[in-house]
């Protein structure tokens, strides 16, 4: 498998994981000329941007960590453009999720980070 196989195998397993969470998954791979967002779900009265990273193991650092400052800002933009796109008022409350999965453990972050200008 190639990297790209690899992380759609990965975002469908977390895709699987928050459904089972009671998460109602909306798209996959949201790609706009401002980023792209792995996964983007209700919960609840939320709307959630969910960005998935994988590691094989914790040996070169956890996925998690790998969510910085410039990515949640390009997350962040690919979700306004989403929410102008989908005709959705600023009044629709909106979440920035992280999904980490290393080896066999998937960790869910819930409002992993706040709205990145």
């Amino acid at each position: 498998m190639n990297k790209r196989e690899i992380g759609e195998a990965y975002e469908a397993a977390a895709a699987l994981f928050l459904e089972k969470k009671g998460v109602h998954i909306l798209e996959r791979n949201f790609r706009c000329r401002q980023g792209e967002i792995d996964l983007i779900g209700r919960e609840g009265e939320y709307l959630v941007f969910f960005e998935v990273k994988y590691r094989k193991d914790g040996f070169s650092g956890l996925p998690e960590e790998a969510v910085g400052y410039a990515k949640q800002k390009r997350i962040c933009r690919a979700a306004k453009y989403y929410l102008y796109r989908k005709h959705l008022g600023e009044s629709v409350p909106v979440r920035f999720d992280v999904v980490a999965v290393c080896a066999e453990r998937i960790n869910w972050y819930q409002n992993a980070f706040d709205y990145v200008e």
